[in-house]
């Protein structure tokens, strides 16, 4: 059952709503999956374990909720009611802009639901509540070199490359798309 009052986003067969605490079994089934973590930086294997996903959860709710107003969202399928990722807005301070706040869309899905363009679909909304709800000028992805999924959908959503970038993290790749009207 999703709480309405959560929803921030639905599509024709997604709802994204404000993760919450009881979300962390499913969020940490995800998390501890390799191949579905396998081009995230954070960790020797990208896969992140129950306490890091606790920890991870309540920073997306205390920090980017609290501080931003959005986040990252517990996305549902709609047909089933299933608990299928997280999609959403991430905030970012990159090395080579550090007074600036750049939003990433970004998305994740369980790998049952890849390749049915889900993740294209959650992406679009994402890029029009960024621009039309939240006023958003210009949004970011940052892909993994190596997920070719990932760049797909980046620019289905219609991010164009910008440029490779490196921080701690590692190299990827930075697509940006600006406000419809903007340069």
């Amino acid at each position: 059952m999703t709480d309405s009052a959560a929803i921030i986003l639905e599509t024709p067969r997604l709802i994204m709503r404000r993760l919450n605490m009881d979300d962390l079994d499913a969020l940490a089934a995800l998390y501890a999956d390799k191949e579905i973590r396998q081009y995230f930086p954070d960790g020797s294997d990208g896969t992140l374990s129950y306490g890091e996903t606790r920890e991870e959860l309540a920073w997306i709710i205390d920090v980017y909720y609290g501080q931003y107003g959005y986040g990252l969202w517990a996305t549902i399928h709609k047909e089933t009611g299933a608990f299928i990722g997280r999609c959403g807005l991430i905030p970012w301070k990159l090395d080579d802009q550090p007074d600036v706040v750049q939003v990433e869309v970004a998305y994740l899905l369980d790998k049952a639901y890849w390749r049915q363009g889900l993740g294209t679909e959650a992406a679009r909304a994402i890029r029009d509540y960024a621009f039309e709800q939240l006023g958003l000028e210009r949004i970011i992805c940052m892909v993994d070199p190596k997920n070719a999924a990932s760049q797909k959908v980046a620019a289905n959503t219609g991010f164009v490359f910008e440029k490779e970038h490196t921080d701690k993290y590692g190299l990827c790749y930075l697509y940006a798309l600006s406000k419809p009207g903007r340069a």
